[in-house]
């Protein structure tokens, strides 16, 4: 019964490549607030992170911001179905690729930084759509598996050469960076305590896996933030310069570095960023549990 919903679904992301975006925004928008008033248990853990990142907004704020949140995780769900099945010319007139270019250029070990803003798996389809190298990347099996064949199948659409699994060594995901096939890695996530750092994330110490430096060294590589908006549009998808000075020898100087440029980001387009996931979970010594 699981795997026919979920083939069943998998069905209607594939009809939602035929709609016209602002249709698909708008399903997503009822899909959003759906979300917001019938999933309790995830909306009082964005509650949570917001009061947590934010302390100077009201109440009235704050719960306007939720919403907006819940929101942009569904558009930027539905927009799954086009980015993995409507054609690449329709991709790519809705994907706005600006920035550093240069950095991409050559086969230059590069390792992408790409924060958890809902639009990241546009960025992985501009990336992939706009330059001739081969990406990689680390993912997580989904329990489901037949959705996790499709998301594997969509995030490989544009010419990822391999995903990673988190189990793979390190050596082998350092040596495809030295071999030129930048990293698209996704660190600000909580993983749990084991092999992280605490580090400040919104002046708070957040458990923090300090993959970009040690990647970065590893590989030889420079590291490349790539941050992605949801526009009315599609999505813009903007190259920075690639940080200078790092790595350096401080694992957790690093660490904290890339926190702290994280949450500039974020700042920039709060809504955006992935607060539904349980970013403060793990809690340094003696801190008190906040979901």
């Amino acid at each position: 019964m699981v795997n026919l919903l979920s083939q069943l679904g998998i069905v209607f992301m594939r009809l939602l490549a035929w709609l016209p975006l602002p249709l698909v925004r708008a399903l997503g928008w009822l899909m959003g607030w759906m979300l917001y008033v019938l999933v309790g248990a995830r909306r009082r853990v964005v509650h949570a992170n917001l009061k947590l990142c934010f302390p100077e907004l009201s109440d009235s704020a704050r719960t306007a911001l939720v919403r907006q949140v819940f929101v942009y995780f569904a558009q930027a769900w539905l927009d799954r179905g086009w980015l993995w099945h409507a054609s690449a010319a329709v991709v790519s007139r809705r994907l706005n690729f600006t920035g550093a270019l240069q950095e991409l250029q050559g086969s230059t070990p590069t390792v992408i930084l790409a924060p958890h803003f809902m639009g990241m798996d546009a960025g992985g389809c501009a990336l992939m759509l706009n330059t001739p190298r081969k990406y990689t990347s680390i993912y997580t099996d989904q329990a489901n598996k037949v959705v996790d064949a499709w998301m594997l199948k969509g995030r490989q659409r544009f010419g990822v050469s391999r995903l990673f699994g988190r189990a793979d060594g390190v050596r082998e995901i350092a040596q495809s960076i030295k071999q030129g096939e930048p990293l698209y890695l996704l660190p600000d996530m909580d993983f749990g305590e084991q092999g992280t750092l605490f580090v400040p994330f919104f002046g708070t110490p957040a458990a923090t896996v300090p993959s970009l430096s040690r990647f970065a060294r590893l590989g030889g590589a420079k590291v490349v933030p790539v941050v992605t908006r949801l526009t009315p549009t599609g999505y813009d998808v903007c190259v920075m310069p690639a940080w200078q000075n790092f790595p350096t020898k401080d694992v957790q100087a690093d660490t904290a570095r890339m926190n702290a440029e994280i949450e500039a980001y974020i700042r920039s387009m709060p809504a955006q960023y992935y607060w539904v996931h349980k970013r403060f979970k793990t809690r340094a010594h003696g801190r008190p549990e906040i979901y």
